[in-house]
């Protein structure tokens, strides 16, 4: 229940609060654990980051042009859908 109060706490917090909120959170942290929380917030902004749609064409694009496509009939190879 706890948990479920948080939640719904932070998700009506705003940019402002949530920095506030990360800061108090670093400022409790030990300075040895720094490195670790800097390299984990890193990892996870690096995995919610989306490319931007152009870029992904602009790569589709020169992986055809180059001639890196696969043939369609090989799209579900080794993929084991049980």
């Amino acid at each position: 229940m706890l948990t479920l109060t948080i939640n719904k706490r932070w998700f009506l917090m705003s940019v402002t609060d949530y920095a506030q909120a990360l800061h108090q959170e670093i400022d409790q942290t030990p300075k040895e654990y720094l490195e670790a929380l800097l390299n984990i917030v890193h990892t996870f902004r690096e995995s919610v980051s989306l490319p931007l749609p152009v870029d992904s064409v602009e790569q589709a694009l020169k992986e055809t042009l180059s001639g890196e496509t696969y043939d369609i009939s090989t799209l579900w190879n080794d993929v084991d859908a049980n």
